[in-house]
């Protein structure tokens, strides 16, 4: 009449794989829709941020609007004229887009 506990237990081997399935899966669908993106972001940005030369019409995660002067590059600084005269140094990491590019010289 009274179950032992050894027969209301399941067998083990297939069932805790089973309970594995779904955070695998859980995983799966996060790496797809967050992780992998947001690395493609990031690539995305230090390209461009590695590209940016003199010239270039750039905005800053502040919301600056300037044209770059200088580019250093032993350091991870560029300089930014925002007005006639008035130029800031920034970190290259803080572009946050660059708005008109400018040709390369032909050499």
């Amino acid at each position: 009449m009274f179950v032992s506990p050894a027969f209301a237990q399941s067998a083990g081997g297939a069932g805790a794989f089973g309970s594995f399935v779904p955070l695998i899966l859980i995983f799966a669908i996060m790496y797809f829709l967050l992780i992998r993106p947001q690395q493609k972001k990031v690539k995305e940005h230090k390209a461009m941020v590695e590209a940016v030369r003199r010239g270039d019409q750039v905005v800053t995660q502040g919301g600056v609007i300037g044209k770059v002067t200088k580019v250093k590059d032993g350091e991870n600084e560029i300089e930014v004229e925002i007005s006639k005269g008035v130029n800031v140094r920034i970190v290259k990491s803080t572009v946050a887009q660059v708005m008109s590019k400018t040709e390369p010289a032909a050499s």
